[in-house]
């Protein structure tokens, strides 16, 4: 006899408790960025109306036209910081990945301490490393460079990156590791054609986390060690624009969403990669 599913085991008043905690949660979590929409759609003279209206009269997608005049280089924004993230999540996985073979397959002196300097680093904060980081870019010829906001980024996005692969590559049975190098394969060919097609799971999550990432700590580092508007990402290119004395909001909330809207849409392609790259390592096969 099959046995019942889980959520069909618990009471209903637990039922009616998980579904109010979710709702909740969602609650929390997506509030802010409803209001930011619905501020979007507003004209100027109901943002500051009293009552204030949580919902618009009279919305349109005005502002999404005007913002495009109003914050000048927008487009090239957007674009300056895909290439960042593009160039960063590269990078990141080109390291990453022998990184992450080399520590879930061998064995040697200092893996263990050096696993944990790994992790000891994404516990810093990138504005505690402003200073020694600023110094070491113009030491280095990368200010006002793409570079002085790529070579941070991929620093602190490497050792969660080595962290998750690894868990990962350690699902993978190492008996075919071993039937590879029976037929004579090197640990360079074996990790190239055995455990990369298997591990591609593992490596979407990195790719998507590491994009993520890098996307979303791109205003520190470009604030710091860039001055050039040709090589500014969206966040500062935004910042700028809140630094006039009037500060249009239902503009500045349009261009927001339409920053985050191309990262949104991949990310919307990508989750079923994403959860199943989640999932996949969760049992041994």
């Amino acid at each position: 006899m099959s046995q019942p599913a889980m959520i069909n085991r618990y009471k209903w008043y637990e039922l009616i408790g998980i579904y109010a905690g979710i709702l909740l949660f969602l609650t929390f979590v997506l509030a802010p960025f409803v209001e930011g929409f619905l501020v979007s759609l507003k004209p100027l003279s109901q943002l500051f109306s009293s009552p204030y209206r949580f919902i618009p009269e009279n919305g349109s997608f005005a502002a999404y036209r005007t913002m495009w005049t109003s914050v000048p280089g927008f487009g090239w924004y957007i674009f300056n910081s895909f290439l960042i993230s593009g160039v960063s999540t590269v990078i990141v996985l080109i390291l990453v990945v022998p990184a992450a073979y080399a520590f879930a397959r061998f064995e040697f002196r200092g893996s263990g301490l050096l696993l944990g300097a790994f992790l000891a680093v994404n516990m810093f904060s990138g504005a505690v490393l402003l200073i020694p980081l600023f110094r070491l870019m113009r030491s280095f010829g990368f200010l006002n460079t793409y570079l002085a906001m790529i070579v941070p980024g991929v620093a602190f996005l490497i050792p969660s990156g080595i962290w998750l692969l690894r868990t990962y590559m350690m699902r993978i049975p190492k008996e075919l590791d071993e039937a590879a190098f029976v037929d004579g394969a090197s640990h360079f060919y074996t990790l190239r054609r055995v455990i990369l097609p298997i591990a591609m799971p593992g490596i979407t999550v990195v790719a998507i986390t590491t994009f993520i990432g890098s996307y979303a700590q791109q205003f520190i580092y470009a604030l710091t060690f860039n001055s050039k508007t040709e090589y500014m990402p969206l966040p500062v290119g935004l910042f700028a624009y809140f630094g006039r004395q009037e500060v249009v909001w239902n503009e500045l909330m349009a261009a927001s969403f339409v920053g985050i809207a191309p990262a949104l849409v991949v990310i919307f392609f990508l989750q079923r990669y994403l959860v199943s790259g989640l999932t996949a390592g969760a049992v041994k096969q």
